[in-house]
């Protein structure tokens, strides 16, 4: 009896095991989308092109201009990714690939060949055209691996910047010309 039992637990835990390393296999990254001061959470699909993607928001945030097109917001990202297309109908939310070097958000149904790159976390159809601006042009929208969102409890004024020390954003970019914004300057929190 003792041992079915021991091998009834060492198969479950065979399965668990496998079970979360399937998992692992295929978490997503996160991608922050920022458009008019309002961010939203993307869920990345695993592929070179996102690979790709993560690699080049390490650096730095990607701001784009794109525009509407009836049932998307799409523009150059201003750099070629691997492509995997497939014939698909995207959703609203739905982040894609269009020709190696558009970035497609949807906020309607369209089908195409597209890579799929992700897709918006938790909104509807109708707060997705809100948040993505439907029907303007020359929307700026901003793609980073950080919400915007710190852990700063306090905050120190410096309203006589003297330059010293290298500035960073709170996303911790190095900024050569700083404006009125909260910065890290010398590992302390500063006002300008």
């Amino acid at each position: 009896m003792r041992q079915i039992l021991s091998f009834i637990v060492v198969m479950l835990f065979c399965c668990c095991s496998a079970d979360n390393e399937v998992k692992a296999q295929t978490t997503m990254d996160k991608m922050y989308i920022t458009i008019g001061g309002q961010t939203q959470s993307a869920t990345l699909v695993d592929n070179d092109a996102t690979r790709e993607l993560v690699a080049a928001l390490q650096s730095a945030p990607l701001t784009v201009t794109l525009n509407d097109n009836n049932f998307e917001i799409w523009g150059p990202l201003g750099r070629s990714l691997t492509t995997n297309n497939e014939q698909m109908t995207a959703q609203p939310g739905d982040i894609v690939l269009y020709n190696g070097s558009n970035i497609c958000i949807f906020y309607a149904s369209n089908s195409w060949s597209y890579t799929r790159l992700g897709k918006i976390d938790g909104l509807s159809e109708s707060e997705l055209r809100t948040f993505l601006k439907a029907g303007q042009s020359n929307i700026a929208v901003t793609l980073s691996l950080t919400s915007g969102t710190t852990g700063i409890r306090s905050l120190s004024t410096n309203p006589s910047f003297k330059g010293e020390g290298n500035i960073y954003s709170l996303n911790g970019v190095k900024v050569k010309n700083p404006s009125k914004g909260i910065y890290i300057q010398n590992g302390k929190k500063v006002i300008l």
